[in-house]
This record gives structure tokens, sequence and C-alpha cells, in this order.
């Protein structure tokens, strides 16, 4: 799989991806990351990027020519599957978009900044949005990141158990139950009986039950 990112802050997100699951990915050629300066196709000696919206108010948009000269610089190398732009008012990121987007080939993902990005990008050449939660952020790069991460750790061979990533939270619709690790006695705190029981049958009953009751307690809305 491969994934373009436009940014204007592209050593940000090299940063992040040079660290963990991701640098795994990526080092095992599972996935190809590639990280492209907006300013790089600015249309002035200034390498600006952003103007006053129309109409006035606060803030500054990322102009349309950049981003159009970009993406379609890319658009003449390979097809892509989807144009991703992360943005507070799409609907918000889940597992099972995670999934959808690992099945495809080539992905881009256009980080906003400012205010936003002018519309008629989203218009001419967006075809998924994705929100990764109902709050704003500075800029696109992190949900970038997130969007990312977590298609990293679906991908066939990135974690080094892959029942790992079948066993995470939303993988069955629920959350995932408690777990625990060495000592089995911490503060008086002991780790469940039946987790030291050796008995395979009951410790996935128990956690199929924990993993009900952690939703029906904590996220109601996901039964």
């Amino acid at each position: 799989m491969r994934i373009d990112i436009i940014s204007i802050f592209p050593e940000m997100l090299e940063q992040i991806f040079s660290y963990s699951i991701i640098q795994r990915a990526q080092s095992k050629n599972l996935i190809e990351l590639k990280m492209h300066n907006l300013r790089d196709y600015s249309t002035n000696n200034y390498k600006s990027v952003d103007d006053y919206p129309y109409g006035g108010g606060a803030g500054m948009v990322l102009k349309v020519e950049p981003i159009a000269k970009c993406i379609d610089n890319l658009l003449e190398q390979r097809k892509y599957d989807e144009i991703i732009f992360p943005c507070p008012d799409a609907k918000v990121f889940t597992q099972n978009t995670v999934h959808e987007l690992a099945n495809k080939k080539n992905l881009i993902i256009l980080c906003g900044h400012y205010k936003g990005i002018d519309e008629r990008i989203r218009e001419m050449y967006i075809t998924k949005e994705i929100s990764v939660g109902d709050y704003v952020l500075s800029g696109g790069e992190l949900a970038a990141a997130i969007i990312t991460d977590s298609i990293a750790r679906v991908i066939p061979g990135v974690l080094g158990n892959e029942s790992s990533a079948l066993t995470d939270s939303f993988q069955d619709g629920i959350l995932s139950p408690p777990v625990y690790t060495r000592p089995a006695v911490f503060r008086e705190k002991k780790v469940p009986e039946i987790l030291l029981s050796g008995d395979d049958k009951k410790i996935n009953e128990w956690r199929n039950n924990q993993a009900y009751e952690r939703t029906k307690k904590k996220r109601p809305d996901l039964l």
C-alpha cells in the first residue's frame, strides 16, 4: 500500500512515522509513505499557500492553486483509490472504515490548516472526508497520522502477532476486555483467578463477558 500525504509541515509527520508500528510497516515494505510539501507547489516567490477568505472574517484559507497542482502531479503518476480530506464536518472515523481503506492500493491524504481549504478543492478532488472526532485540531497532520497508524496495524504482517489486531476494541463492534500482566498481586489487588487457571475455554468466556459488560457500561451506544 502507498499513502501520499500533502502537508505544509511534512517534517512533523516524518518524525511521527519514524517510530513504532508505522516504522515497522515501512521497513517491511508493507506500506510506502510519501510526504509532499505544499509550499513546493506555491505560485509565488514567497512560497505562500494561504490567503484571506472572500467575504472577510478571521483566519486564513489554503489556496486552491497549490493544492490542485500537487494533486494533479500525483494523479499523473498513478491511479488513486481515494483522496482523503480529514475535517471536523465529516462522518466520524470507525474501525470499519479502517478495514475499508486497508484494502486499497493507493491513497492521498490532504492535510488542511488555518480555517481550512478552498471549498473548490473539496468539490473537484476529494473522494472521502473523515473526522477523527467532534473537535477541531490546528491542522490535519495529527488526523493524517491517526488514519495512517490505524490502517498500518491491520495490514497483514505488520504486527508481530496478527491476532493482536483482531482482539482490539471495535473489531467485533464492542470494546476489548481488561488485560493484566505480572505481577499477579500489586498493592493487594489481584489478577482475576480465571486468567491464571490455564483453562482456555473458560478464559475466552470470561473475556467475552467482560468485553460485553465493559461496552454496556462505557459505550452502550455500540450495543
